[in-house]
């Protein structure tokens, strides 16, 4: 049975007032290497029901995976009885109304397979002769995901989205194991992935790291490069719920329940944004969520996703809301996107020529581990991994010992004395859950660089 005959099947069968169903079908594939070596490839297939029934403002929401088509009626028996079951719900709204099949509904779901890896394998086993004549070992792995998603209602929605996945990491490692240098990509289809480009970072920074420095804690003048950016503006995104916000529960919160929309974060012209129709970060350009939450409401499934800023001029500039949360703090309904832009106007500097601009201050690579302290401040703490280098006169002078750090995204923002130019990048700490990011590198006069790590 099809994702669409799923989708029609699950809807037929519904005793519910109102009903959305969501089916996933999923395709994964990746190469993993250690030690200049492939040592495994594979390919996976994945499907997930969701069905949300809703009887008058009460909701039932059932998620199987591996359904089969003799077990589509009881997924949809027990949301239908877990609806008949429940409280009312706050954020009940009417659902998006719908005209029918949108285009590409019918078309055959395409997985991916470990063809799509045709163009970097080969680049790949050049890049591992290359680290083994050097005498150092690369490590790390690539995957590529292709997950269709179909949403149908009983109000006649019946939309498709098709999203690839894809990054690669490289880890490069001395022969004493003692050196560290990581880097990393996000792509749609691994053909944008330059291979050599990549190791030559590597290698550059394993060679920084022939001479060691050790520097004591303390507020030090860094260079946090596009990746290690987005690991931090990620969180600060996750955070901005308007509920929260209204609630007295975030940094983003004013008295009086009121939010901090409209006030400045930074002196700079910083646009921190999402657009499902970014190129090669687009996403969903509708809303599909599969459960409530208080930045998501199965309610909107289906509502339409505009380019939104959040950061505007350097001012905060909208707050994630659903249309329930939206008329509570009188703000416009703006749900969550799946990518995030962060520039500013005219900044055109690469990171090369921050570091060369650079009489003094540290050079970070990536960020890892980063937890939330308080919310109140955004404040988190994180550790430094795989490069930190010292940087004088414009130039790498060596790579100094880790760092654990404590910093606010928002604060941080605040104090930013320099913007770089916008790139593609993947975060190191979230690629797990969030890939598609385009951000500049960020020069901060006084980062906190709290106490050492004895990390390597």
């Amino acid at each position: 049975m099809t994702p669409q005959e799923t989708v029609e099947r699950a809807l037929s069968l519904s005793a519910a007032d109102d009903t959305i169903v969501i089916a996933d079908e999923g395709s994964t594939a990746n190469l993993r290497f250690a030690g200049n070596t492939l040592t495994t490839n594979g390919v996976a297939r994945s499907s997930q029901l969701t069905v949300i029934s809703i009887v008058g403002e009460s909701v039932g929401v059932v998620s199987r995976s591996a359904v089969r088509p003799e077990q589509i009626a009881d997924v949809v028996a027990e949301a239908d009885r877990t609806a008949r079951d429940a409280r009312p719900a706050e954020d009940a709204r009417p659902l998006v109304e719908g005209t029918g099949p949108a285009d590409g509904w019918d078309a055959p779901v395409e997985p991916t397979g470990i063809g799509v890896f045709a163009g970097v394998a080969p680049a790949l086993g050049e890049a591992f002769a290359a680290a083994e004549a050097a005498g150092t070992k690369l490590y790390g792995f690539a995957e590529h995901s292709l997950t269709s998603t179909f949403v149908g209602s009983s109000r006649g929605l019946r939309l498709r989205h098709d999203q690839p996945t894809g990054r690669l990491e490289l880890n490069g490692k001395s022969p004493d194991m003692k050196r560290s240098a990581w880097t990393g990509v996000a792509t749609r289809d691994f053909t944008d992935v330059d291979i050599a480009a990549l190791s030559s970072t590597l290698a550059t920074r394993l060679a920084w790291a022939s001479r060691r420095i050790d520097l004591p804690a303390g507020r030090y003048e860094t260079l946090l490069p596009p990746t290690a950016v987005a690991d931090l503006m990620i969180y600060l995104y996750w955070t901005a719920g308007a509920r929260d916000a209204a609630d007295g529960r975030t940094v983003f919160s004013a008295p009086e329940g009121r939010t901090r929309v409209g006030e400045k974060l930074s002196p700079l012209p910083l646009r921190l944004y999402s657009d499902p129709l970014a190129g090669g970060i687009g996403c969903s350009p509708f809303v599909v969520a599969h459960a409530g939450s208080r930045e998501r409401s199965v309610f909107d499934n289906g509502l339409p996703l505009a380019s939104t800023d959040w950061i505007a001029g350097g001012h905060l500039a909208n707050l994630l809301q659903t249309r329930h949360s939206a008329e509570l703090t009188g703000l416009a309904p703006t749900p969550a996107i799946d990518n995030l832009i962060m520039s500013s106007a005219g900044a055109d500097a690469s990171l090369e020529q921050m570091i060369a601009s650079t009489e003094r201050g540290l050079l970070v690579t990536c960020l890892w581990y980063i937890r939330e302290v308080d919310p109140q401040q955004l404040l988190l703490t994180g550790l430094t991994r795989d490069g930190v280098y010292l940087v004088e006169k414009g130039e790498v002078v060596g790579e100094v010992n880790n760092f654990r750090f404590n910093e606010s995204p928002v604060d941080l923002l605040g104090r930013t004395t320099e913007v770089g130019a916008s790139v593609p990048t993947l975060p190191r700490e979230w690629s797990d859950y969030f890939t598609r990011a385009v951000m500049p590198a960020l020069r901060v006069p006084d980062f906190n660089m709290s106490t050492v790590s004895q990390a390597n």
